[in-house]
């Protein structure tokens, strides 16, 4: 039960809003972590579904989420998921 409690976030928007998600993903890039956050209710097979993607970041013991404030690191970070989903379904074709 430990386990699958650590599969699930809750993050806070700008509005103050709390969204509970399901950590769909984790990836590593230029030396950051990155979280694809799926949001509960959203069906990952969906094309519409929302993925919010986070910067991880760790502090000793303790982690949390930040947004990417860097338009262009936020563009190459999804970039980067992309091109996984592209060689996903190429292996798939294969």
């Amino acid at each position: 039960m430990a386990d699958e409690e650590q599969n699930y976030v809750e993050i806070l928007d700008e509005e103050g809003n709390v969204t509970r998600c399901e950590i769909y993903d984790v990836i590593d890039m230029d030396g950051k972590t990155y979280a694809m956050l799926l949001p509960l209710g959203e069906d990952e097979n969906d094309d519409d579904s929302e993925v919010i993607v986070m910067e991880y970041i760790e502090e000793g013991d303790d982690g949390y989420f930040q947004n990417i404030e860097d338009d262009e690191e936020f563009q190459k970070v999804c970039d980067y998921i992309q091109s996984l989903d592209d060689e996903d379904e190429e292996e798939i074709e294969d």
